[in-house]
């Protein structure tokens, strides 16, 4: 008895310590609306990331900001610290600024009664259960710059009625959206490659899922027990369906597997109660049958089911075990159902040209061989200034799509140049005071790139600012050597203010 309670005081005394190393801070600083927020520096103490106070936790809204001044220095907030929120039920609304970078691991843990969070498009990582149990979030929109979901990172959010999922995700974690109730529909983009066990375990209100065609397996449980789940689209791309990924989807009544699938698990589709299978494998390999445990299908589906094979594939299914369980088997495609043919192979498309501009010429380049260009560049003498003061500045705005013959004509790429000026001078001219002002310029290209603008010309150093026609700024950088990418995903509007030092300009996206 010695022994245990030594053991008990012992991990009672390494709990305690693990709780202060936790919330351990470097500083605490007030904001402008009186709210105290603690941070610890980071990146050799030129950054700082937000962290938590485990006596004194924050409650109602809070704003963090992009930059923090202490003791005379300044410094930019990059990153939001694990636990830095965990427990916060009084949380109701957090605002994250354009310089965080990433979320970490339980930042937002049992955050009970937030209800709105504004995730920038700076941010390229969501850590592994991020927002589990923030029961209040009803609706999430991920920015495109974001490219991985960490496991559980929105578990246990019983409001949870809307989530997009951007082109820029290449994987969703696993149990990512386990027991998100309150989900309806989920659309599953291009970008996604692979699906994570339990991702959408017990999301019993879904009942529409849409599967994009990048997607190569479709990890164990995914969507395990969605028993609302009425209708799933399960592209060309799917080489393997885990086992029990669709286990207990009552509602399902009619699947349709394409001919990339060259394996499906034991319980993919267990306790779901299908009317009709549509297979459109043509070299049928084996599965679990009507054995006690771990059959494919459930016994239901067996016996009831109408199991549809493509033509001259039916000797073939009743061979194979597993599919030769099933009661009844025709082929055909149960109706004029008609399945994703898939990208069209034969289909030639000119790449998307790139616009460049050195030593006075501009110049286009394109992948494919031989494409011609055609352009369109107009050009705008911007006059603005008060009194007898006029300022003069020239922009070109250009346009491109590259064509050749037998091809479909690529997309249209766009730029922005325009000159920045440098150095204002008289060289040459002396003792008079109306004499013109020579000034020095630097050509900027800016053009748009997927979420982003890539910026060539910008002298290193030199800050860029992106706004939206609001004035809201929505992107921020600083130009480095050779190309500079700056990502606007969160602008809604296809023109934007992009401000290199103090020259601004209108770009379209």
């Amino acid at each position: 008895m010695k022994t245990k309670g030594l053991f008990v005081a012992l991990m009672a005394l390494i709990m305690c310590f693990v709780c202060n190393e936790a919330y351990a801070y470097d500083i605490k600083v007030e904001n402008a609306d009186g709210v105290t927020i603690y941070y610890n520096y980071i990146n050799e103490g030129r950054e700082l990331e937000v962290t938590g106070n485990g006596s004194d936790t924050y409650s109602g809204t809070v704003v963090i900001p992009e930059e923090v001044t202490f003791r005379n220095r300044t410094r930019r907030v990059t990153s939001i610290g694990e636990r830095a929120f965990s427990y916060c039920n009084g949380l109701t609304s957090v605002t994250i600024p354009n310089s965080v970078t990433s979320i970490g691991d339980w930042a937002f843990y049992n955050c009970s009664g937030l209800t709105s969070v504004t995730i920038p498009s700076s941010v390229t990582s969501i850590g592994y259960e991020a927002f589990y149990g923030c029961r209040g979030l009803t609706s999430v929109t991920i920015p495109n710059s974001v490219t991985s979901i960490g496991n559980y990172a929105f578990a246990w959010c019983s409001g949870l009625t809307s989530v997009t999922i951007p082109n820029s995700v290449t994987s969703i974690g696993a149990w990512a959206f386990y027991g998100c109730i309150g989900l309806t529909s989920v659309t599953i983009p291009n970008s996604v490659t692979s699906i994570g066990g339990g991702a959408f375990y017990y999301c019993i209100g879904l009942t529409s899922v849409t599967i994009g065609n990048s997607v190569t397996s479709i990890g164990e449980s995914a969507f395990y027990y969605c028993s609302g789940l009425t209708s799933v689209t399960i592209p060309n791309s799917v080489t393997s369906i885990g086992g029990g990924a669709f286990a207990g989807c009552r509602g399902l009544t009619s699947v349709t597997i394409p001919n990339s699938v060259t394996s499906i698990g034991r319980e993919a589709f267990e306790g779901c109660n299908l009317e009709s299978v549509i297979s459109l494998i043509e070299e049928p390999f084996a599965i679990t049958g009507k054995a006690p445990d771990s059959r494919t299908f459930s016994l239901n589906t067996f016996n009831n089911a109408t199991l549809y094979v493509p033509v001259g594939t039916i000797d073939k299914y009743k061979a194979t075990a597993g599919w030769k369980d099933f009661f009844f088997i025709e082929e055909g495609d149960g109706g004029g159902i008609t399945p994703d043919p898939g990208p069209t192979p034969e289909t030639k498309v000119c790449a998307k040209p790139t616009i460049h501009y050195q030593n006075g010429q501009l110049s286009f380049k394109c992948a494919t061989e031989g494409a011609e260009f055609k352009y369109d560049i107009k050009d705008s003498d911007v006059t603005y200034g008060s009194g007898s003061t006029v300022n003069l500045n020239v922009t070109y705005h250009i346009s491109v799509y590259a064509t050749r013959e037998g091809y479909t004509n690529s997309e249209t790429a766009t730029a922005t140049l325009c000159w920045i000026d440098v150095e204002p001078q008289k060289e040459g001219i002396t003792g008079d005071e109306d004499a013109v002002t020579e000034v020095k310029a630097m050509p900027v290209l800016i053009q748009s790139e997927g979420s982003g603008l890539t910026i060539e010309g910008a002298e290193a150093g030199t800050p860029i600012r992106v706004y939206d026609l609001s004035g809201k700024l929505i992107g921020n950088t600083t130009a480095a050597e050779g190309a500079t990418r700056v990502n606007v995903a969160a602008a809604a509007e296809k023109v934007v203010i992009v401000k290199v030092g103090e020259r601004s300009v209108k770009v379209r996206r």
